[in-house]
């Protein structure tokens, strides 16, 4: 595969560096350079010097996503069947391709790719909540370290307690336990600064994927960052959503005639709510939980600097879904009943105080349904509420966009693996360590990246829990949870509020015998 050295003007003796930073379970709009209020400097920077993409596509959940992201194949075929499994050994990762082209590779934070299974109910809480040790947290050879990464510093399940985080690790080594002062946002950042001063010794290219566990449930935060937004949310979620549907117009990010301002789909108005205040201090936490992150996304750019690799760094911010509609009543599988120290936790029937330890707390579907202005719907479903990402791409040496640009072009997340091999001048593998690797169905981004049209003639498909959706071109068919297929014009509706299913049947015939053949190629179940 031919490298963008040459397309663009880099010293064909220079790869660049490649950072991924990925947000977890972060609303469309919850970034200030996405119409969000919340405070977001750092990420708004590499908004105003690179390049947005507003129709940027995700697998609406975490290992999906991930899953896609980092093998550029669908995750149905590459083992994520379903939460807690492992990639299979048919697929490669990012940085196993990098390596053979010289690369450096290093992750910090969340994992969530491999085989995740849980004990009885009392033993799982006490392995939860970092009381006992039962060994190995998944198979180890589906740990990042054995799936490419030189180093990891991060948690290998899905969900974290942000003071005392079950399963994390140093490569293949527990990390047992963690100072009095630990939070899991800092801890990824300081292990990214950590790993970018090692590395830009070296002589070699870096590859380097920070998978923050922000802004993911539960809703735990530092005093001082929750204290910035005090009061911040009183107005509630039905004002939010219209605030940032308006700050998106005035930013041109969306056109009123195409994207249409949808319902909440929650049905909850605020004015009916009870617990107002417990509720508003749900979303002052989220918030202070992405400002956090964004303060570390401060402090990488600046160790970036200070090596003097910023410029030849190409960044990708990005979140993995739409934020989360989940508010779970108990512990369970991957929800603790207690602290380490044995103080038990409180779930929301019992409105804790939020962003505490000892509280498992969650913004729920109202919350989700406003931060994912404008679209529909929130994480695991298939409408664009769950599946569309605000991602950025920021590249002082490499990027051919006027710096502040905004792209609508369609973009899947499966599209990273063929844009970084580009990138890197690195060859996509028939083999790999004596597997036969089956081809990747990802497209390079680069000619976006130089700012020209990047020809979209196959379709985008989704599958996730039920959920099912198709675009191609112009139009959208999407069906929730098995339900009747729902089909809208992406020209003048993009937020998805008109189903024009019965006015245009051929086309519906059409997009649906599409998935139909893509899903039996993935091994799905076709509903009849």
């Amino acid at each position: 595969m031919a490298s963008l050295a040459s397309t663009l003007a880099i010293a064909q003796t220079q790869k660049p560096n490649i950072m991924i930073i990925l947000a977890d379970d972060m609303g469309y709009s919850d970034a200030g350079c996405f119409g969000g209020e919340i405070n977001t400097p750092n990420i708004d920077s590499l908004a105003s010097q690179g390049l947005r993409f507003t129709q940027f596509y995700n697998c609406s959940r975490s290992c999906p996503s991930r899953a896609a992201l980092l093998t550029g194949r669908y995750p149905q075929v590459v083992g994520i069947t379903a939460m807690g499994r492992s990639l299979t050994t048919d697929c490669v990762t990012i940085p196993e391709v990098l390596k053979t082209a010289g690369y450096n590779t290093a992750m910090t934070g969340k994992w969530h790719l491999s085989l995740t299974q849980g004990r009885a109910y009392n033993e799982q809480m006490q392995w939860l909540a970092n009381r006992v040790d039962y060994g190995e947290f998944s198979p180890k050879a589906a740990y990042p370290c054995n799936r490419g990464f030189d180093e990891h510093y991060g948690i290998i399940w899905g969900v974290a307690n942000y003071f005392d985080p079950f399963s994390l690790v140093h490569n293949e080594q527990r990390i047992d336990t963690v100072p009095k002062d630990f939070y899991m946002t800092d801890y990824i950042t300081q292990k990214t600064l950590d790993l970018i001063d090692i590395d830009s010794k070296k002589p070699e290219p870096f590859f380097m994927y920070v998978a923050y566990t922000a802004p993911h449930w539960p809703l735990h935060a530092k005093p001082k960052d929750i204290a910035k937004y005090k009061g911040k949310y009183d107005g509630g979620w039905d004002a939010l959503r219209t605030s940032r549907y308006n700050r998106l117009l005035q930013m041109g990010l969306i056109d009123s005639a195409q994207v249409p301002l949808s319902k909440n789909e929650s049905g909850r108005a605020w004015a009916n709510e009870t617990y107002k205040s417990w509720e508003a201090s749900n979303m002052e936490v989220h918030a202070a939980m992405v400002d956090c992150m964004d303060q570390g996304i401060g402090k990488i750019i600046a160790k970036l600097k200070e090596t003097g690799e910023y410029d030849n760094t190409i960044i990708f911010f990005l979140s993995d879904n739409g934020a989360s509609p989940e508010r779970y009543a108990n512990s369970d599988f991957d929800r603790p009943s207690m602290t380490r120290n044995g103080t038990p936790i409180k779930y929301p029937a019992d409105h804790p105080t939020t962003g505490i330890e000892t509280s498992y707390d969650y913004i729920g579907d109202a919350w989700a349904g406003a931060l994912n202005t404008p679209y529909r719907y929130w994480k695991s479903e298939s409408f664009y509420g769950g599946t569309a990402t605000p991602m950025i791409v920021h590249w002082p040496a490499g990027l051919k966009t006027t710096p502040g640009s905004v792209t609508s072009q369609p973009v899947h997340v499966i599209d990273m693996m063929a844009t970084c091999l580009e990138l890197a001048g690195a060859n996509y593998p028939t083999t790999y360590k004596g597997n036969a690797i089956k081809p990747m169905d990802s497209k390079s981004i680069a000619p976006i990246l130089e700012g020209q049209i990047r020809e979209q003639t196959s379709p985008i498909f989704w599958e996730h829990e039920g959920g099912r959706a198709i675009r191609l071109g112009d139009w959208k068919l999407v069906s929730p949870k098995n339900a009747a297929w729902q089909l809208y014009n992406m020209a003048t509706d993009l937020s998805e509020t008109k189903n024009v299913a019965i006015e245009n049947p051929d086309k519906v015939t059409e997009l649906k015998n599409l998935w139909n053949a893509w899903a039996v190629k993935m091994g799905l179940t076709v509903p009849r």
